[in-house]
């Protein structure tokens, strides 16, 4: 899929202060009801408040959109046994920016392995990598509701886990 924007889409100001990196490209971008700019490129989603947070691909767990809200919520992976960092956004139109999101969070998964734990639902070990395939393998680990990130028992889940997608990815 090839994504072009008019390059006025997003403003110069906003544009420099994305500090973009020699050659990285905007896809899709959307300014929020309150005027944060949410930009996508092929190597990161950036999200330019009155700072700016610069998400790699691989760095986004989800992204998900209420049409009748108009709210888009943006989640990052979450570091071990922490709660994902969330950004919430209302949009009017987020069409192009949403196509752009579900297609490089899913091109960042290599891939998604569930473990089970005994008396939950498990906890799902997943490789990310960045969409454009450059840098290294990042784990990352979703737990189950009620589980202890620091049971015995879910730090070997997750050690399995890993174990078994490096095994599936040939690491």
């Amino acid at each position: 899929m090839r994504w072009r924007v008019r390059p006025d889409t997003v403003p110069s100001d906003v544009r420099g202060r994305l500090a973009l990196e020699s050659g990285e490209r905007v896809l899709a971008s959307g300014r929020s009801q309150d005027d944060t700019w949410y930009v996508g490129t092929d190597r990161r989603l950036y999200i330019a408040a009155d700072e700016v947070i610069r998400l790699p691909w691989e760095r986004v767990e989800r992204a998900s959109w209420d049409r009748d809200s108009s709210e888009l919520v943006v989640e990052e992976v979450a570091e071990y046994g922490q709660g994902h960092p969330r950004h919430t956004a209302f949009f009017d139109d987020p069409r192009r920016l949403l196509e752009l999101l579900r297609e490089r969070v899913t091109a960042s998964v290599l891939l998604t392995r569930h473990v089970p734990v005994p008396g939950s639902r498990g906890i799902k070990v997943v490789a990310r990598r960045s969409p454009l395939r450059t840098g290294d393998i990042e784990f990352s680990y979703v737990l189950a509701d009620g589980l202890d990130p620091a049971d015995d028992a879910v730090l070997e889940a997750g050690r399995r886990g890993v174990a078994a997608v490096r095994a599936d990815l040939g690491l």
